[in-house]
């Protein structure tokens, strides 16, 4: 998710009902979410501070950007609220960057979607895979193999792992797909080949694949499906490993309250919100992702297609504690491995 930061103010909603608080809010978010017209954080940022006469400050990064830049500011912290993917949500938590809290409606969640100690929550469940350009490609590359093609050189690009929370789904899932990390690290040498380059960013990858710039790109489903309505030569797919299976992973967007946030009990209100069931209930319509909440059962059609691109494919559950404990290792491990090319 995007490289650099992007301070985007949303200074939404002109007018504050009499009851309403004052102030402001500032939530630090991995990209994603902002994708689409409407976006869903576009939508519900606007209805938080008509509800409450909250202005929303909005800042946007690659999922390792957001929590370096907080760890950075922890003597003089300027969030209130953080969204990130794993394992970076984790790292937070680790680092003491997040402090407990329960939302409201947070029994409406399941308790493998949250932490044990309420210092963070699933907000929107995802699934990494990647996109191709339809209208070069006549299919999607049936497998991990198949993008070792040499037709794809300089015309592949993934998110670096280590700074993109996509571009490390990507290397545990090489890690699961070819069975363990010496193997997934052997194919991601070989693909270097083809790699275009480093990229901090996932979301800014999907432009370049929709001009044909790039053929294939990495990528997740939330994401990729709110950014096609305005980039319709890209499609989804995720390719089958050596054994001929295809397999992916939940990814979600966690939420947490940070801790010495500067306007706490605001902070607090924003989260209330996103997982309010009126939020959850458009999650897949608008943002294009699964909904967390257990009372929210969506039927529209974006729903329907998230569903049919899971179908035949198998799920399997990273164990977040033993990759965060190895992360550090396992990218220095990628570095080395893909310089020798």
């Amino acid at each position: 998710m995007k490289a650099s930061i992007l301070s985007v103010l949303l200074l939404a909603a002109a007018t504050t009902p009499s009851f309403a608080d004052s102030g402001v809010v500032t939530i630090y978010s991995a990209d994603g979410l902002h994708d689409g017209s409407p976006s869903w954080y576009g939508k519900h940022f606007d209805a938080f501070t008509k509800a409450t006469g909250i202005k929303v400050q909005f800042v946007e990064a690659g999922s390792g950007g957001v929590v370096d830049r907080l760890s950075k500011e922890k003597s003089n912290t300027q969030a209130d609220v953080l969204v990130t993917l794993p394992p970076f949500m984790q790292k937070a938590a680790s680092e003491g960057l997040l402090q407990a809290y329960t939302p409201a409606g947070g029994d409406m969640i399941e308790a493998r979607d949250k932490d044990a100690g309420g210092l963070y929550a699933a907000m929107i469940n995802n699934y990494p895979n990647f996109i191709y350009n339809a209208s070069v490609l006549k299919e999607a590359p049936a497998s991990y193999e198949a993008l070792l093609d040499p037709k794809f050189a300089k015309k592949l690009q993934y998110s670096t792992p280590g700074q993109a929370g996509d571009g490390t789904a990507l290397m545990l899932q090489t890690f699961h797909v070819f069975g363990g990390k010496e193997a997934g690290l052997a194919y991601l040498k070989k693909l270097e080949a083809n790699n275009l380059g480093p990229s901090a960013s996932t979301g800014k990858l999907t432009a370049l694949v929709n001009k044909g710039e790039l053929y294939v790109a990495n990528g997740d489903m939330q994401m990729n499906l709110a950014q096609s309505a305005s980039n319709p030569n890209i499609k989804i797919f995720i390719p089958a490993g050596p054994d001929g299976k295809k397999s992916t992973f939940a990814l979600p967007y966690y939420i947490g309250l940070v801790a010495n946030a500067p306007d706490a009990e605001n902070g607090k209100k924003l989260i209330d919100f996103l997982l309010s069931k009126d939020a959850q209930e458009d999650v897949s319509s608008v943002a294009g992702g699964f909904p967390v909440r257990t009372d929210v059962k969506p039927d529209d059609e974006n729903f329907k297609k998230l569903n049919a691109m899971l179908d035949g494919v198998e799920i399997w559950s990273p164990d977040w504690t033993k990759v965060l404990d190895g992360l550090k290792a396992d990218v220095a491990a990628y570095k080395q491995a893909i310089s020798g090319n």
